[in-house]
């Protein structure tokens, strides 16, 4: 590990002006920008015009945080309702990149990025990555693949914005991950935690000695790091490892991230996000400290504006000041969601994605199971499905061309592999109420 110190005190704050402001003084330029908001959708977005005059609302009636309250939440079913382009506020060719995530009905969730948004996102990551330690000197090596997928162009532009020295790896072949740490003399580990124990266990069977490696910080994103994963990597790869948040309807990884005085907490990047906290079942915003479901609206966001969008993952945020000197808000880590979504590896899979894919194969049942665990140090997802009889046979040849057409479908609607183990009929659990489909064994 660098004899770099990680300390608080070493490290320089990205924007001191706002990130250590007066609640007041945040409160304030937050309700100005979420005007400013409203404002730009409901001129450019008629799905918004529209769903603000159903709400008796114009732009001009938000004049404090109290009126915010009345603004019809966003779901996750009008980004996909509008695909591609009908959340759009700017013409195309000002739309100068496009990033998706996968969904539920196989049509993925589009955004896209003016050229100033591309640069509000930077922004957000150079102000995430310095509170986790990041300064201009580090040698940041990225295991997100760069496809669709934000984090991988997230944290790449973010990093190298700090001027950080940019390493693009990308994602898989671990060997070469482990040689060009040690050759280059990486720093920083941008990947998901799962991948970073991966990695890790990899080096120790070829005895490379992580204690000697020149890494010092983990940037993990992608899917919730347990404590006591979180503890195990840096332990023995002696690094410390910082945690971040972020989704890509609201921009991509940046939402939030891990400071060094809180390990438990990440702070919420005000400047560009306005937070609530809601439950779930009533949608009533909830009082500071309680553990409901956040919903976020970007504050410069200008191709693809979202008022309230409820992200289903569920937190507590808090303003009580935080070690490190910064007064902006922290998030407790996302550990639960509000619905049935699965991240493996950084990848979100839904159980009625599989459904989906199931009912276009003749001979798979409706009785499955999706059990998912770590054994490895990498997460694994596991299909085990019953057959239907007609196709169930002694020849290995014939069930084994069944399962592959299985794998095959399910990679290409996840962009996910999936291990399948075929169940002969009637061998699956039965319920009386409720089906259990999903196993998760991670801890």
């Amino acid at each position: 590990m660098s004899d770099q110190p990680l300390s608080v005190s070493d490290q320089p704050l990205f924007n001191p002006a706002f990130e250590c402001a007066s609640r007041e003084e945040i409160r304030a330029t937050q309700l100005r920008l979420f005007q400013e908001q409203v404002a730009w959708a409901c001129e450019r977005v008629p799905w918004y015009r529209e769903r603000l005059a159903d709400a008796g609302l114009v732009p001009g009636d938000i004049r404090t945080h109290e009126d915010i309250r009345r603004i019809p939440f966003t779901e996750k079913d009008a980004l996909r309702e509008q695909y591609p382009y009908g959340l759009f506020a700017v013409p195309l060719d000002e739309v100068v990149r496009l990033h998706a995530s996968s969904g539920t009905t196989g049509k993925p969730i589009v955004v896209g990025y003016t050229k100033d948004d591309l640069e509000e996102w930077r922004y957000c990551i150079m102000s995430m990555i310095q509170m986790a330690g990041v300064v201009a000197a580090d040698r940041v090596q990225m295991a997100f693949g760069y496809g669709m997928f934000t984090g991988g162009f997230g944290l790449h532009y973010g990093a190298e914005g700090l001027g950080c020295m940019m390493i693009p790896a990308g994602s898989g072949n671990t060997e070469r991950h482990i040689m060009m740490i040690e050759d280059y003399g990486t720093t920083v580990l941008v990947a998901t935690p799962s991948y970073a124990m991966h990695i890790c266990e990899v080096g120790e069977k070829m005895g490379y000695d992580w204690e000697r490696s020149s890494l010092r910080v983990g940037l993990f994103g992608g899917e919730p790091c347990p404590p006591k994963l979180k503890a195990e990597i840096e332990s023995r790869m002696h690094i410390l490892c910082t945690d971040n948040y972020g989704l890509t309807e609201v921009m991509g990884p940046g939402v939030s991230g891990e400071c060094l005085a809180s390990r438990d907490h990440q702070h919420i990047v005000e400047d560009h996000f306005y937070w609530e906290v809601i439950d779930p079942d009533t949608l009533e915003v909830l009082p500071e400290g309680s553990e409901g479901e956040l919903v976020l609206t970007p504050l410069a966001k200008k191709g693809v504006p979202l008022l309230r969008y409820r992200t289903r993952d569920l937190t507590r945020v808090t303003t009580a000041p935080c070690g490190c000197g910064r007064t902006t808000a922290r998030m407790a880590k996302v550990r639960h969601r509000s619905d049935d979504m699965l991240i493996i590896r950084g990848t979100n899979v839904y159980p009625s994605q599989v459904e989906d894919v199931l009912n276009g194969i003749a001979g798979a049942s409706p009785y499955y199971r999706l059990v998912v665990d770590n054994e490895t140090g990498l997460d694994r997802l596991t299909l085990l499905l019953e057959v239907q009889p007609q196709v169930f046979t002694d020849s290995f040849t014939e069930m084994d061309a069944f399962r592959k057409l299985v794998v095959d479908k399910l990679r290409g609607a996840l962009q996910l592999g999936v291990e399948v183990k075929l169940v002969e009929p009637g061998g699956s659990e039965r319920f009386m109420g409720k089906a259990k489909h999903v196993e998760d064994r991670r801890a």
